[in-house]
């Protein structure tokens, strides 16, 4: 090309790509969080194969607490202390709240009684909480363990002992008792001793899937809830803490499907003592 020439100058650049290799270490932390939740998922179907429906809905409740220390809310002293408007003792006093004020209300009395609800709500929690195990070890064994669920409510501690499709808790459609349901008499009349409360007994049964002339279904819920009282009065309970024995027959299923065995128990309820 001679010197005069118009033509342009061509400049040729690479682009040179850091990394291209491997493209950089992103996908790792994506894989590390894939394994990790496959790991959790895992573990989680590992829990509900391993664990009985008492245990699990103990871990339900421990993330997810659904029972209040106290029925009344606001106007405390203690960690759960505040007003709001339905406080009883605090707004509704000063014509705020949403009842009348109480004529002759000790606040002393009034917190000496939240005091002592609290302490018996505990206590409930405690004898929840040994007999089936929600500490660690439970008194009953494995197989026992599979025939209890319980709940606190307004009237006290229930305490559900039923059926299993394989293992009942008395002998055909009678009343005596099978091997498993005089274990977990025995164990709860040992715990029931350390606190005062009342005692109540219910008998439920299922509905038969055929109707029969004679059905003695309030006789044999009745017979029931009376043997679970002689059981426990048997393991050391004083008759005189038993104030109610009941027969429901079937009119109180616990599943939707009124047929199921579930709906054989026996509801032993430890009082509240304002109940």
């Amino acid at each position: 090309m001679s010197a005069g020439s118009n033509a342009p100058t061509i400049i040729k650049r690479k682009k040179v790509i850091a990394a291209s290799g491997h493209h950089g270490g992103a996908w790792k932390v994506a894989y590390a969080d894939f394994v990790t939740a496959m790991m959790a998922f895992f573990m989680l179907m590992w829990l509900l194969n391993a664990t009985t429906e008492q245990q699990r809905k103990g871990l339900a409740d421990y993330f997810s607490p659904t029972i209040p220390i106290n029925r009344v809310s606001g106007g405390g002293s203690g960690a759960f202390g505040g007003d709001d408007i339905f406080t009883q003792q605090t707004l509704a006093q000063s014509g705020t709240g949403v009842s009348q004020p109480t004529i002759g209300m000790n606040p002393v009395s009034s917190e000496q009684d939240a005091e002592a609800e609290a302490a018996e709500v505990a206590a409930l929690r405690d004898i929840e909480a040994v007999l089936i195990g929600q500490g660690g070890e439970s008194m009953m064994s494995d197989q026992a363990l599979r025939h209890i669920i319980t709940r606190l409510t307004d009237e006290g501690l229930v305490i559900e002992i039923y059926d299993l499709p394989d293992v009942t808790l008395f002998v055909g459609e009678t009343s005596v008792p099978n091997p498993v349901s005089a274990e977990i008499a025995a164990i709860m009349a040992r715990l029931f001793q350390v606190v005062r409360n009342d005692v109540a007994i219910e008998g439920h049964l299922s509905v038969k899937s055929l109707l029969h002339v004679n059905n003695p279904i309030w006789e044999l819920s009745t017979d029931r809830a009376a043997q679970m009282r002689l059981m426990l009065q048997s393991g050391g309970l004083d008759p005189m803490r038993i104030v109610r024995q009941t027969g429901a027959g079937d009119r109180e299923p616990a599943m939707r499907d009124a047929t199921a065995p579930r709906n054989n128990r026996i509801e032993v309820i430890l009082l509240r003592s304002d109940v």
